[in-house]
């Protein structure tokens, strides 16, 4: 029998809406997947259009550095194309909009 995939919780505010984070999913993909479309472009952590605030949580990079500014990473910016859920998560993500896929 198949063991379910651990995964966190993600809130994202100001909506409200929620969604899981399998390990091993970037947040962007997670997003997606629940239906939830976050501002992206690139997927790949250099053209920043996914940046948003991490309130609550820790998040982990699997590249050397992500596109971000020392100062940005320590007021808690991120880049959810790139970043992991190493916990549950509260972002702040104000342009994040409902994504109906395509059949």
């Amino acid at each position: 029998m198949d063991q379910p995939t651990p995964a966190h919780a993600v809130r994202l505010e100001p909506s409200g809406w929620c969604f899981d984070a399998p390990v091993g999913t970037p947040l962007l993909r997670a997003a997606r997947q629940a239906g939830i479309a976050l501002p992206s472009s690139c997927r790949n952590g250099s053209c920043r259009t996914c940046i948003c605030r991490l309130v609550e949580g820790r998040v982990s990079y699997r590249i050397e550095w992500p596109g971000l500014s020392r100062e940005e990473k320590d007021e808690g910016f991120i880049l959810p194309c790139v970043a992991y859920a190493e916990s549950d998560l509260t972002i702040t993500a104000p342009l994040a909009a409902h994504y109906i896929p395509a059949a």
